[in-house]
């Protein structure tokens, strides 16, 4: 039922350059990735905190409260 590597070859059908290739692109995307995710959170970071400030959560819910009632009165 198992497919066996050919002789000589490996599970995955590459050559030695071939997977130090594949390797080497996978290492950089990852990075670039990592890199990118890093940027992404701090700008979030500075525009929203996740952790509340000195008024704690209560004061996040009445500022959204407050950011409805103003929208709301704008439709109306």
């Amino acid at each position: 039922m198992s497919n066996p590597s050919p002789p000589g070859g490996t599970l995955s059908g590459l050559t030695d350059n071939e997977a130090r290739e594949f390797h080497k692109i996978f290492v950089t995307s990852f990075i670039l990735f990592t890199i990118i995710a890093i940027v992404a959170h701090f700008l979030v970071w500075q525009w929203r905190p996740w952790f509340p400030g000195e008024g704690g959560y209560a004061s996040l819910i009445d500022g959204g409260r407050m950011a409805i009632d103003i929208a709301v009165a704008r439709l109306a």
